[in-house]
């Protein structure tokens, strides 16, 4: 009960659709009930049982004496009519009925479309602005192919489950209980058996389906990480090529690929032997009730035309106990992937929004860091240890180091991609965790040594995410970052589709490009995480020569691994093993010829 419960809850929105699809199912189901006794006239009409004139019963139409009532009018139309022409409008009954039956049908699964639909959109919604809220940190653990799971098969996986539980809820229980007791009615005996069937049904498809929802999310886990290995395959292709890894690629690929494709051939084992079981235990019951009703027709004078409905209506039973026993499927199914869902949803935001955030309007003194600390989640080694550092508004600030020594993490904490372990990071005085997120991201333009672009329009990427942006502040935004004059030389100019991570685009290219899209958002503080480390030196000349334009007026913090680009800034901050050893000026630092002295001498820097 608890995995329809869940169901239903993701449905709560549908309210409106939910009611009419299930009226429209009760419709059906009435319908389908009714059309059981619709059928007994014709039987009589057919096997010739109204030779005998029926007495019209006492008291009226009544549920005791309904049956009577329409074989004696039935009767009555006949004397008067004939046969022909009665079996003709009772020809037209059965049409209405199975017509109305029909179209109810249709409708109830026009409501039902916008239920299933919206409920993975809502699903792929909920997704997206819990990944958009996750923290940094959370991407360097989770593999993409899982993430791209859950938006495609595991939602699928959900939407089936609403799909057979609306069905399965609200249509099936009522046609199996008025097939039941019509067949009561007719004969409690017989009915015994379909009970009994049923009941067997029940337990047979319990202990198939026990263990189908671990298998489910097993495979839904394996077809994460096929995808992950195709995105790595199609984003890593020069590497593969370069190092002849092909076949390794390939080998990887087919082995996951394998063991999805062995989970899936057993979970399909197990939900599709339900049907041919439920179905070879009717056709057996249906044996015993023809042996039985045989000899009730031709010993005890049963009324044929009722074992004929009672047949009819055990036929009632058995569909839909079938599409039941497949929704306990279809939902255990379901409810794998929901869980799935439910692991990202369910995720601890590390970065939170606080209750009453401050909102900066802009930045005009200082940024510190007051002893501060920082340990990776689960991990046991402080990256960062007892940092105190000032950086004075209009400062040009330089973080140099070997690799591993926590430039780029110093620097992360700053727009809050991660939180501090110890100590903390002031603004102009305000805790940082007191800022609200957006005003606090607002104050800065950053940088990256690996250019990030979207496979859309150059314009487009330059306006990345900002509104009330025209024409000219785009220009002026690219000229600014020697981009312009690159751009116009393309053949379709600012409205050129750049391709996936600009791929279209040279590094220098990329990089000046990212430039212009901080220099647009005109933030007070810039953040350059080694922006021209990657570029060959034609292509450093024109983006450093963009960065100093960027940084002038500005405040601005740099994580430099060639010395010869920050010898000019204000203050150079040497970090090793994540704590500060030197501070001050190139010149300062290059006469107490320590940490920052050998770091110069080996990039041959006089």
């Amino acid at each position: 009960m608890l995995d329809f419960k869940r169901i239903f809850l993701l449905i709560r929105p549908y309210k409106g659709w939910f009611a009419l699809n299930v009226l429209f199912n009760l419709l059906v189901a009435i319908f389908t009930v009714f059309s059981i006794p619709a059928l007994i006239p014709f039987f009589k009409m057919l096997f010739g049982m109204d030779d005998d004139v029926p007495v019209k019963p006492s008291g009226g139409w009544s549920s005791d004496n309904a049956l009577e009532m329409i074989r004696y009018e039935l009767f009555d139309l006949i004397q008067i009519y004939g046969h022909q022409q009665v079996m003709t409008w009772l020809c037209f009954f059965l049409l209405f009925i199975f017509f109305f039956k029909n179209l109810f049908r249709y409708l109830s699964m026009v409501a039902l479309a916008p239920i299933t639909n919206g409920v993975v959109r809502d699903i792929r919604e909920k997704l997206m602005r819990k990944i958009l809220a996750l923290p940094v940190g959370y991407f360097s653990e989770e593999k993409k192919g899982n993430l791209l799971s859950r938006y495609s098969a595991d939602a699928g996986e959900v939407q089936h489950s609403v799909l057979s539980v609306l069905e399965a809820l609200f249509r099936s229980p009522i046609v199996i209980i008025g097939s039941l007791s019509y067949m009561i009615y007719v004969s409690p005996t017989l009915t015994l058996y379909v009970i009994v069937l049923v009941a067997i049904l029940a337990v047979v498809v319990g202990r198939i389906a026990s263990k189908l929802k671990a298998q489910s999310k097993s495979a839904q886990n394996q077809l994460g990480e096929i995808l992950s290995l195709v995105e790595e395959a199609i984003s890593g292709q020069k590497v593969v090529k370069a190092f002849g890894a092909e076949d390794y690629v390939k080998n990887t690929f087919v082995r996951e690929n394998n063991e999805f494709k062995n989970k899936l051939v057993r979970i399909a084992w197990r939900k599709d032997s339900a049907s041919p079981i439920s179905e070879f235990l009717g056709v057996s019951v249906l044996t015993v009730l023809l042996w039985m009703g045989s000899r009730a027709v031709f010993q005890d004078g049963v009324d044929p035309s009722f074992f004929l409905t009672f047949l009819f209506a055990f036929y009632n039973v058995i569909d839909p106990a079938k599409q039941f026993s497949n929704a306990v499927f279809n939902v255990k199914k379901g409810m794998a992937a929901l869980d799935r869902i439910d692991d990202v949803l369910q995720m601890d935001l590390s970065i939170h929004e606080p209750d009453n955030p401050v909102v900066l309007k802009g930045f005009s003194s200082r940024i510190s860091f007051e002893n501060v600390s920082f340990v990776y989640p689960n991990n046991e080694v402080n990256v960062l240890q007892n940092i105190n550092l000032d950086i004075e508004n209009g400062q040009k600030v330089a973080i140099v180091g070997h690799s591993g020594s926590g430039k780029s993490t110093l620097v992360d904490l700053i727009p809050r991609f991660y939180d501090v372990s110890q100590g903390q990071i002031t603004i102009d005085g305000t805790p940082i965790k007191s800022v609200s997120l957006s005003s606090l991201r607002a104050l800065f333009g950053i940088v990256t040594q690996d250019p990030i672009l979207f496979n859309d329009s150059i314009y487009n990427n330059i306006v990345f995410g900002m509104q009330g942006v025209d024409n000219d502040m785009v220009i002026s935004a690219a000229r600014m970052a020697y981009a312009h004059d690159f751009i116009t030389e393309m053949e379709y100019g600012y409205d050129t589709i750049i391709g996936d991570r600009g791929v279209k685009l040279s590094g220098g290219q990329r990089q000046r490009i990212t430039i212009a899209r901080a220099l647009l958002k005109n933030p007070p503080i810039f953040i350059l995480d080694e922006a021209t480390s990657a570029l060959d030196t034609a292509s450093e000349k024109y983006v450093q020569a963009a960065i100093d334009k960027a940084m002038e007026n500005r405040t601005a913090v740099i994580i430099a691994h060639r010395l010869s680009t920050v010898r000019e800034v204000d203050k150079i901050v040497v970090l090793d093993n994540g704590r500060i050893i030197e501070s001050g000026t190139h010149d300062d630092l290059m006469s107490q010829k320590g940490a920052y002295f050998n770091l110069a001498n080996s990039q041959q820097l006089s």
